[in-house]
């Protein structure tokens, strides 16, 4: 086991440790520029997936807003509460600055690959739609790269279907009994059947869940968050300007200055962003869209609701506060965003923050069963197969919910994201141009005055598309 957990660690520290942070970095810079700072010029198109008319009629597919619904339920988890205090902990004030900064990077990185996604995705049996990194390594790139698209089917079901969901269990029980006092077992078991209840009906199921939990969840802490804002809004403007201070070295607040505000607002933003890291794709191919760029602005949406949204309001949270320290290492974690919240509104705000890790991290958790799901598919699509697959996941959560410490068995998890990640980087750096043409032609067609563009997939006869899954005339 020694060996296992060194070899393990070894990946994590070529990967996490100093390789791929600035890689994520680098090519989001590089595909914003390329790109001609694409997610601010969709920026307004963003916001419609939000209306009615974004919804379709086909009860076999999933609509742009219930992609968007599951994608923004993936990625906004613990990170939101817990990782962002670790960030101000560690790096002062000035890691929320170098959050949004990635954030705003990781916009354009979602797009195009959210995109390639749709663009490569597949039309199942039974009407709905499957794809995802492997899907655009296979069909972009060709047989020759099969078994590139099989490593990142090993590295996503190992790390998001198995490790992470023991993870969201464990925080899940665990924040249940530190403040309701309430075994972990019990705790477990409702974990569990809540989870199965929702993961054996499919895709569809899943969607239908996030679109009812991730709202609530949502406009839940939003509004919390707003409420302690305009408690303390005369602070406000001096807060965000000391961030901004904060962020280039002006104000040092812990040890390290500039650069730790960096170092720990980069991380902690890709972590909970998850732009790059080949994850949300595997949910935006599954939405029934007009065009793939459609999708790819969806989800470039849910990278600002996680981080410009839902992590600031963390950040405000703690910074308006009394609790934090500048320095202090003391506490840490969602401790000092639940100590926090508790010195704006009072004690039973510790009790809304436990309802909210708890629909954080169940909609990770269903998120994370897709993203499982879909790793599965890589190798086979067998029923049986499936099925194993879901109830192994319910070991898992059960599992991480039930022992403080079962989760360190799950050691693999980060250094598998990490090679995870560097796959998907390796195939969106090769069919960048390919994602570009798709784009060009989204603009073209708005330039020419069509408001909701089409693909039309005789355009790109010379890529390997499912042309069931790309039929315009449904359109018409």
């Amino acid at each position: 086991m020694e060996y296992i957990q060194s070899f393990f660690g070894l990946i994590d520290n070529l990967t996490w440790g100093w390789a791929l942070i600035p890689i994520l970095v680098v090519f989001g810079v590089f595909i914003t520029i390329m790109s001609g700072f694409v997610q601010f010029e969709f920026f307004g198109r963003m916001f419609r997936v939000l209306g009615s008319n974004a919804n379709n009629s086909d009860p076999n597919t999933i609509s742009a807003r219930e992609a968007l619904l599951v994608s923004v339920g993936g990625r906004v988890g613990g990170g939101n509460i817990a990782g962002v205090a670790v960030a101000i902990t560690l790096g002062g004030p000035g890691a929320v600055f170098w959050m949004w900064a990635i954030a705003l990077c990781g916009m354009a990185t979602s797009l195009i690959e959210c995109t390639l996604a749709q663009l490569y995705k597949n039309k199942e049996t039974d009407g709905s739609f499957r794809g995802g990194p492997a899907d655009y390594i296979r069909r972009g790139l060709g047989q020759r790269y099969n078994w590139l698209a099989i490593v990142y089917g090993i590295c996503l079901l190992a790390s998001f279907g198995f490790g992470f969901n023991a993870f969201q269990g464990n925080t899940m029980a665990g924040a249940v009994q530190d403040s309701l006092g309430i075994d972990r077992m019990y705790s477990a078991f409702a974990i569990a059947a809540v989870t199965g209840l929702v993961i054996f009906g499919g895709i569809k199921r899943i969607a239908k869940a996030a679109d009812v939990v991730v709202p609530v969840m949502a406009v839940g802490y939003i509004t919390l968050a707003l409420v302690i804002i305009l408690l303390n809004i005369t602070e406000v403007p001096s807060m965000l300007l000391h961030i901004v201070r904060s962020a280039f070295g002006f104000e040092e607040a812990v040890a390290g200055g500039m650069g730790a505000a960096i170092a720990q607002g980069l991380r902690r933003g890709l972590f909970s962003n998850e732009a790059g890291l080949g994850s949300a794709p595997n949910v935006a191919a599954t939405a029934l869209v007009r065009h793939p760029v459609s999708q790819g602005i969806t989800q470039s949406l849910s990278v600002f609701i996680d981080t410009i949204l839902i992590c600031t309001c963390t950040a405000l949270i703690i910074l308006l506060g009394d609790v934090y320290v500048p320095g202090a290492q003391g506490i840490d974690g969602v401790v000092l965003t639940q100590q926090s919240l508790v010195s704006h509104v009072g004690e039973w705000s510790k009790y809304a923050l436990t309802l909210a890790i708890l629909l954080f991290a169940f909609s990770s958790i269903i998120y994370n069963y897709y993203l499982g799901e879909n790793a599965l598919a890589v190798v086979t699509r067998s029923k049986p197969a499936v099925f194993v697959l879901r109830l192994l996941i319910l070991g898992v959560v059960f599992l991480g919910a039930v022992a403080p410490q079962a989760t360190s068995v799950f050691f693999f998890s980060d250094p598998m994201m990490g090679l995870l990640a560097l796959v998907n980087l390796i195939a969106i750096i090769m069919l960048f141009p390919i994602a570009m043409r798709v784009v060009d032609d989204y603009r073209a067609q708005l330039k020419a005055g069509v408001a909701r563009p089409i693909l039309d997939p005789a355009k790109f006869n010379d890529l390997d598309l499912d042309r069931k899954a790309w039929d315009p005339s449904i359109w018409k």
